[in-house]
């Protein structure tokens, strides 16, 4: 699990709260946590909180001066630090069961694909409009694999919801997240990102779209290491959420993390099934 945003949630309360639900469920299923995160991190979840975890990496105070509107960094960081099978969630997900076989053993896993058509106009995906701030410069750069799967798949695209996020295959994950990570810090694209005043909007394409970009493409290539890359989902298809109770997983999405209805269940909830941590977080929100 690594320090994640907290802008989207109903208060700061709330985003501590989902911490400690998080973790504590994850906990039920795994034989080790591990925490990625920073100073300031360590500061609020251990000191404050108390929460407990196995392990406990600094890795992310490599990231202070960075734009935090590129929040993503924080996972993908968390990413290439891994040197053995991992399983990340996010800290809006709640495992109330243990994840499925199929899941714990794949190369590469992760919460569901998202197919969408590029440009289209409200999409989360907005590929064009951050091509065409990269070529704005004229010296931009973008990976290989990411340019092959817009000429092979033209409108018809797809990306990598990482609600979970993990698999066996290190190798390929540690080379994704690396490039990843080089989309957003090259120095020329920087000059191109440095003309906008937020660019918050295109924070998920390097972590959700390359990734499947990586693995469609390194698929097609029987000279790559990863062409036998394969990315098992939890929920294959859009019909498969109907099954999210029964699995016993949940994950709020976007604009349900800031609804007063969902602030207040999961308030209850902490407070009935975790007080201590409740108590803490109380005490340490006087005292911040």
């Amino acid at each position: 699990m690594s320090e994640g945003k907290s802008w989207a949630w109903y208060s700061a309360k709330h985003h501590l709260l989902a911490w400690i639900l998080s973790v504590e469920t994850a906990k039920k299923h795994f034989r080790e946590t591990s925490l990625c995160t920073d100073n300031e991190g360590a500061k609020v979840l251990i000191d404050g909180l108390g929460l407990e975890f196995d392990h406990v990496s600094l890795e992310l105070n490599l990231l202070e001066g960075h734009d935090p509107a590129w929040w993503i960094l924080g996972k993908l960081y968390t990413y290439k630090a891994q040197r053995h099978p991992f399983i990340h969630v996010d800290t809006d997900v709640f495992l109330w069961k243990p994840l499925p076989d199929r899941i714990l053993t794949s190369p590469i896993l992760a919460q569901n694909p998202e197919y969408f058509i590029a440009d289209m106009p409200g999409s989360h995906y907005r590929l064009e409009a951050f091509e065409a701030l990269l070529h704005s410069t004229e010296i931009g750069w973008i990976p290989e694999e990411w340019i092959w799967c817009r000429k092979y798949y033209k409108r018809h695209q797809k990306a990598v919801s990482c609600g979970i996020f993990g698999g066996n295959r290190i190798d390929f994950i540690n080379y994704y997240a690396n490039l990843a990570i080089k989309l957003i810090e090259n120095p020329e694209n920087q000059i191109a990102f440095s003309t906008m005043q937020d660019v918050t909007k295109f924070a998920i394409l390097p972590e959700q779209y390359l990734l499947s970009s990586c693995a469609d493409y390194h698929r097609f290539r029987k000279e790559s290491p990863y062409c036998d890359i394969e990315i098992r989902f939890l929920f294959p298809l859009i019909q498969d959420f109907y099954d999210a109770e029964a699995i016993g997983y949940t994950h709020l999405l976007a604009k349900s993390k800031s609804d007063p209805g969902m602030a207040q269940r999961l308030e209850e909830r902490v407070k009935s099934e975790y007080p201590h941590y409740y108590q803490r977080c109380l005490e340490y929100l006087k005292c911040a």
